[in-house]
């Protein structure tokens, strides 16, 4: 098998603090093999139009450790094989473009950073022969394979902190505090940052809610003496017998956008326990600024990992956390697939 000595990266679907971690990661393990590395702008769309490309050294990624979002872009709008155009059918696939793009720069490999749906999409490349290595981000913490994915503790620390913070001025005013976190189909971070938070309540899209149960918890809570309650939901719950709260349907090279139930509970449990209920969306704010510490040291051992992949010629893998070691496993094995909180899992129960 040919020496690898080019390579490209790419950063696909939703940011997540360490993104620039992994690519920094990339870069200065690749540049201690003498391997050259070109930065792909916006996902896959860099390797549709080689202008947004550009070479990465390591005085180009000097100082991006700790800053949240990618310097090199990216998208969660669509994929090569099913792209959004202006055709009869609304759609072109566009992957023997970016086969022949990716040849055409001289590249030996790709580093996809991404979650299911980029890794998806990684995993088709790989299967029309280009060598990938597919590197697993979210801070939702749904990728099957993987103990944590970087940006799940900052998305976590987060929402614990607002948690902390919603409690002095819910205490002060006797009210029910609604927090709506992300997660989409998966309760990982309505779960830990309900925890760490002290939320009184956590509903997660795993056990459908019942509301009834949540009022009379909040009324028991008066009785003792504790006159508030936080409620933590995480966007993708829903009622028992019920569905998820869309705030936009899916459509071409988009997927259904979640959100809303935060206010639907909020208004419910006012209506069932005559206390005023105010709800906070946490939204984005989840996704942005630095990434923690565990987040900046994960992001950097996957991306040491990817390029070592690389260098020994393995490819169609994703690096994952299996601590205290981090660990190939086929992408075949990852798509397609979500890890949702197990009904066993210890700190549920």
């Amino acid at each position: 098998m040919p020496s690898v000595k080019k390579i490209g990266v790419l950063t696909g679907g939703g940011d997540a603090p360490g993104l620039n971690a992994v690519i920094r990661a990339v870069v200065k393990t690749a540049h201690n093999a003498s391997i050259e590395v070109i930065g792909l702008e916006d996902s896959f769309d860099g390797l549709l139009d080689p202008s947004r490309t550009r070479r990465l050294r390591p005085e180009n990624v000097t100082g991006i450790l700790r800053l949240g979002g990618t310097i090199l872009g990216t998208t969660n709008h669509g994929t090569p094989f099913d792209y959004p155009a202006d055709t009869p059918s609304g759609k072109v696939d566009y992957s023997d473009r970016v086969v022949e793009t990716f040849h055409k720069m001289g590249l030996n490999a790709l580093v996809v950073i991404g979650g299911d749906g980029s890794l998806g999409i990684a995993h088709q490349f790989y299967l029309k022969g280009i060598p990938v290595v597919g590197v697993p981000k979210t801070i939702d913490n749904d990728i099957v394979g993987t103990t944590s994915c970087f940006g799940f503790d900052t998305a976590v620390a987060f929402a614990a902190d607002a948690i902390d913070r919603l409690h002095t001025t819910a205490e002060a005013h006797k009210r029910v505090m609604v927090v709506e976190v992300m997660g989409r189909y998966a309760g990982w971070i309505a779960l830990h940052g309900g925890i760490a938070g002290g939320a009184d309540v956590i509903l997660m899209p795993e056990i459908p809610y019942d509301l009834e149960k949540v009022a009379a918890a909040i009324r028991q809570r008066d009785s003792f003496g504790a006159k508030f309650s936080i409620v933590v939901v995480a966007e993708g719950a829903k009622p028992v017998g019920g569905s998820v709260t869309i705030r936009k349907a899916a459509s071409a090279g988009f997927v259904e956008r979640l959100g809303g139930v935060g206010i639907t509970v909020a208004d419910q449990l006012e209506h069932m326990t005559g206390k005023e209920s105010r709800c906070v969306v946490l939204g984005h704010l989840q996704r942005g600024g630095g990434p923690t510490a565990f987040d900046r040291v994960l992001a950097t051992r996957f991306g040491g990992a990817a390029v070592e992949l690389l260098r020994r010629g393995v490819f169609g893998k994703m690096v994952a956390n299996n601590p205290p070691d981090i660990v190939p496993i086929p992408l075949g094995d990852v798509v397609g697939r979500t890890k949702t909180v197990p009904l066993d899992y210890d700190l549920l129960k």
